[in-house]
């Protein structure tokens, strides 16, 4: 059964968003071994500066195919559940949780490590990041906290104009519900166009602050941000479906 999110949409609009599942599922898939490999080699201690190098550029270049092929329509994917969709963020997530969970895991593994922390025997993860990266990563959480309340604010300007002239307006003057309106269709192109920017700029917002970030940190750090980054996304994606699932709805 086709969701009805997607019969309105255009059949170049379709393709898009195809071709957008399509690559996700095959980065998860590309990523899946790569995650098992990282995580043995984290705990034996093998990787690299230029390996995590890699993993990092890789990994910037996936995030920045996705947004580059995304269909402004979709401010609520019909594929996410219903866990995911009460966190979203103009399609999205906020950038600020990129650094909370920075530090959420620069605390637990210096409590975990802080046995090798003290013997010098940690090996440089993000239970060795340094105060003058902490000091970056706060400037970076209070500008990036700045410009997510910008859009924030940009866009119930936006979602308010609903109840304004003229859409209000026709909407009550209307005999039948819903009925073809030139300028009520004028007035949502013009709302499509403006929601569609703003999607745009979270989007920027999203990959300059992940790549603010990842440059703060060193290669090894980084690996170890996106690994449990990923990770928290799958299993969110995992605990959604269980808790739909468990509550009927899909």
């Amino acid at each position: 059964m086709i969701d009805p999110t997607l019969e309105s949409l255009k059949d170049d609009e379709l393709e898009v968003i195809c071709d957008v599942i399509n690559e996700c599922i095959q980065i998860d898939a590309r990523q899946r071994p790569t995650m098992k490999a990282l995580n043995q080699s984290e705990n034996d201690g093998n990787l690299t500066d230029n390996t995590c190098a890699q993993l990092v550029e890789r990994s910037l270049d996936s995030f920045l195919q996705y947004i580059e092929k995304r269909v402004s329509g979709l401010f609520s994917p019909s594929w996410n559940t219903a866990l995911e969709n009460s966190l979203l963020w103009i399609t999205g997530c906020r950038p600020s949780p990129y650094i909370r969970l920075t530090y959420a895991h620069c605390g637990s593994q210096v409590e975990y490590q802080l046995s090798e922390i003290i013997q010098g025997l940690a090996w440089g993860n993000l239970g060795q990041i340094l105060a003058t990266q902490l000091r970056m990563i706060n400037n970076l959480h209070i500008k990036t906290i700045e410009e997510e309340e910008k859009l924030s604010s940009q866009l119930a300007g936006l979602q308010e104009n609903i109840a304004d002239q003229p859409i209000a307006m026709v909407a009550k003057r209307m005999s039948r519900v819903g009925e073809s309106s030139g300028n009520v269709d004028h007035a949502l192109d013009e709302l499509e166009s403006s929601m569609a920017n703003i999607l745009q700029e979270a989007d920027k917002l999203r990959l300059s602050t992940l790549k603010e970030l990842l440059a703060i940190l060193t290669p090894l750090q980084g690996v170890d941000f996106l690994v449990a980054s990923k990770k928290l996304h799958l299993c969110m994606h995992k605990w959604g479906k269980t808790r739909d699932n468990r509550q009927g709805r899909r």
